[in-house]
């Protein structure tokens, strides 16, 4: 998922050579949306017998309102901004996206409560991003700097998509290819008929172009989406959510190696920032505070108490049992100061 989904980035760029950004996003959408419709229709899946597809309208409005926050929107506001930005500083844009999923989960939906270290997260990946748009070289609005806005916004509707996702969508029984059909599906139907507003222009086709969009709809936009679902239902959302590290660091080697993309100082120092927020925000770094001290605090306390038990198995004769009680309490601080 991060090669792929980190190249499409590269698909993007290179098809804008030739395609509008509209016929881009059009592309993957309908591409995508016709790749899962045959995956779907071939493999008919169902969870525990029930229908292939959701019967209730309330499940297919919530899937509409998925298909243009997390779909129609994104992709149109990440290929507008590569006619402006580098396709390296696209990726590194939509590593944000974890970020603003923790904001949308907390404040808009309230599906999770954030602790210290989380928040710290949230503000110094904020910070990072920050530091990438660089305000301090703008003297006024510019191309460029609307290309960066336009991808801060495509993060912020991914965010908004997987609160709202999680908040409607994550308890019911849909097979992760219906569940990925009906989000791509739906978003390829309505590009379809916005075709006369946004694809209906004119082209100019090469076979990098067709390749690109190819991959960018069949494989970027199709099959990785069943492989994400599949990961993060086996996997859990935490492990699922590795994938963000993988995407940009893909995005820039191609953007480098492929295009001759430069950076200045700001961009990795500020991607640097994002990454360390994304770590914070996930848990995968741990402020040093409360839940330290209150663990070498533990230490003593379960000390005094194993030789507490100690002392009394010896007098009554019963080590065995007295041994059992001590190791079950003394967990207790711990588990107290990680809740």
């Amino acid at each position: 998922m991060g090669v792929v989904w980190g190249s499409s980035f590269l698909f993007m760029k290179v098809a804008l050579e030739g395609v509008t950004f509209g016929q881009v996003a059009w592309s993957r959408l309908v591409l995508g949306g016709f790749t899962l419709g045959l995956i779907v229709l071939t493999s008919r899946p169902r969870v525990a017998n029930g229908p292939v597809l959701p019967r209730e309208k309330m499940v297919w409005l919530h899937f509409l309102v998925i298909a243009i926050t997390g779909c129609v929107v994104p992709h149109l506001l990440f290929a507008w901004a590569e006619q402006y930005v580098s396709s390296s500083l696209a990726s590194i844009y939509n590593a944000v996206t974890p970020i603003m999923t923790a904001v949308m989960a907390t404040l808009a939906f309230r599906v999770e409560r954030l602790a210290r270290g989380q928040v710290a997260g949230i503000l110094v990946g904020i910070a990072g991003v920050v530091v990438i748009i660089a305000p301090w070289r703008y003297a006024a609005l510019t191309g460029d700097l609307w290309g960066q806005l336009a991808c801060l916004g495509a993060a912020v509707c991914y965010g908004f998509t997987f609160g709202y996702t999680r908040r409607f969508l994550s308890g019911r029984p849909i097979a992760p290819a219906t569940f990925a059909f009906l989000n791509i599906g739906i978003a390829g139907a309505i590009m379809l008929v916005a075709t006369p507003v946004v694809a209906a222009h004119p082209v100019a086709l090469t076979v990098p172009i067709v390749a690109g969009l190819l991959t960018l709809g069949a494989l970027g936009t199709g099959v990785a989406y069943i492989w994400h679902i599949n990961v993060l239902r086996a996997w859990g959302p935490t492990n699922a959510s590795t994938v963000t590290y993988v995407t940009p660091v893909v995005g820039v080697l191609l953007g480098v190696l492929v295009l001759s993309e430069t950076f200045s100082w700001h961009e990795p120092a500020g991607a640097a920032l994002v990454l360390l927020g994304i770590l914070l925000t996930q848990r995968r770094l741990r402020l040093p505070g409360r839940a330290g001290s209150a663990r070498r605090l533990a230490r003593p306390v379960r000390a005094a108490r194993s030789a507490e038990s100690s002392g009394s198995s010896e007098s009554s004769g019963s080590s065995g049992s007295s041994g059992s009680s001590g190791s079950a309490e003394s967990p207790a601080p711990l588990q107290r100061s990680r809740s």
